[in-house]
């Protein structure tokens, strides 16, 4: 059909009445859109009664198969602009914040701290340039938690970077059965061994891995064997590099622990000794979660043979331990109770900081400090390097380890 638009609204009723079945088809938009405007302007829609102008809408939505939604929308743009003209689509731009070699840098972080949690690494980026100066951390110091997981599964990222076993109980009159209370005093620690496998028969080497409850400080030790004649010196050297007083000792039920050696060293350190109750695994989860997630994450599960003990507790003691405390954060728990009465336990991002950082936070923290031991000193260890710059020479000094004695990567 042609002139379409000098159709009256009668001969439209009658052509959307008729019987006759009649397909229209346009295929440009611009050529309906014209339709369409020139059909609205010769039946004077804006003058037309309720019933001509909704013949002229079906009439219109019939010939040019538009919805009547849209065609709702182009008659109220004839009526307001008395033309109607098909808009480019526009699409929102968004700035790019974060650069390529920003994600390179975040990737490069993240492999130096072994992927740490997100609140956890938001912290070392602000402090890298906050505290550090480091200018290229200036923008990611500032990222928040949740784009950093953002940037995290991006393509841009992965260019970069692609048996729990129960003790046995055992009734020994050694140390207290009960969980501690350290009341936010540090120097209530918790310990516990990581066995590094066995080969051919041969065991492997044992880690020592204890932790303060209140702090979170952490010290590693390394021993050939659990006895006691290889125990107590990794014990002693463990104690001796926490920078405060040692108040209590509590562990599970193992014979390295519960024996009367351990408990004469501590009684000469006059602090308290506890073990974990039965059926009670949250008596001693702090230091489970560490053995996962600092020690099975940077040394993994392969065999290790005992005679590497002593570069492993080298390793430790000079790099390991002083990076764990000094420049990862570690999540600290806010307890929320419900309306029910139950408590939950919340870690928001404000709550991530270092061992260090933590134990500056405590009320009066420099008088639990051991002698010798004073502020200034631990400041010039946290600052001797950055974060990352920390991570970076840690990973190649436990890479450098790790080759020696053949583990595999």
């Amino acid at each position: 059909m042609k002139n379409m638009d000098t159709l009256s609204v009668s001969e439209m009723e009658q052509l959307l009445s008729g019987s006759r079945k009649i397909t229209f088809q346009i295929e440009d938009t611009a050529e309906k859109y014209k339709l369409i405007a020139a059909v609205l302007k010769a039946q004077r829609y804006a003058k037309l009664d309720r019933r001509g102008k909704g013949i002229v809408r079906r009439f219109l939505q019939t010939v040019t198969t538009t919805s009547r939604a849209q065609l709702t929308r182009l008659i109220a743009r004839w009526m307001e602009e008395r033309t109607i003209v098909r808009r480019p689509a526009v699409r929102p731009e968004f700035t790019v914040r974060y650069t390529a070699e920003d994600i390179a840098l975040l990737a490069a972080t993240d492999a130096a701290h072994e992927d740490l949690s997100g609140p956890a690494l938001c912290h070392i980026l602000h402090r890298e340039f906050k505290v550090f100066g480091n200018q290229q951390y200036q923008r990611l110091a500032g990222i928040s938690v949740s784009h950093l997981y953002n940037l995290r599964r991006s393509p841009a990222y992965r260019k970069h970077r692609v048996k729990f076993q129960h003790t046995q109980a055992s009734k020994v009159s050694i140390g207290e059965r009960r969980k501690p209370d350290p009341k936010g005093k540090p120097g209530y620690l918790r310990l516990d061994t990581v066995h590094q496998g066995r080969k051919d028969g041969k065991e492997g080497i044992f880690f020592v891995n204890s932790v303060d409850t209140v702090t979170q400080w952490q010290n590693i030790g390394c021993v050939e064997t659990i006895s006691e004649r290889h125990m107590l010196p990794v014990l002693e050297a463990i104690l001796h590099q926490y920078p405060f007083r040692i108040l209590g000792f509590h562990s599970d039920n193992g014979s390295e622990f519960i024996n009367k050696r351990v408990a004469k060293l501590l009684n000469k350190l006059l602090a308290e000794f506890t073990k974990s109750r039965a059926n009670r695994s949250s008596d001693n989860a702090l230091i489970e979660g560490k053995n996962g997630a600092v020690v099975r994450k940077h040394v993994g599960y392969g065999f290790i043979a005992s005679e590497h003990a002593g570069q492993l507790q080298q390793f430790l003691t000079a790099q390991f331990n002083p990076y764990l405390n000094f420049h990862r954060p570690c999540g600290f728990a806010v307890l929320v109770r419900s309306d029910k009465g139950r408590v939950r336990r919340r870690y928001p991002s404000e709550g991530y900081m270092t061992p260090f950082e933590k134990l500056r936070s405590l009320p009066g923290w420099q008088g639990y400090l051991k002698p010798g031991i004073t502020e200034k000193m631990l400041q010039e260890w946290a600052t001797q390097h950055s974060d990352t710059e920390a991570a970076r020479l840690m990973q190649k000094a436990k890479l450098d380890i790790l080759k020696r004695v053949r583990l595999a990567i």
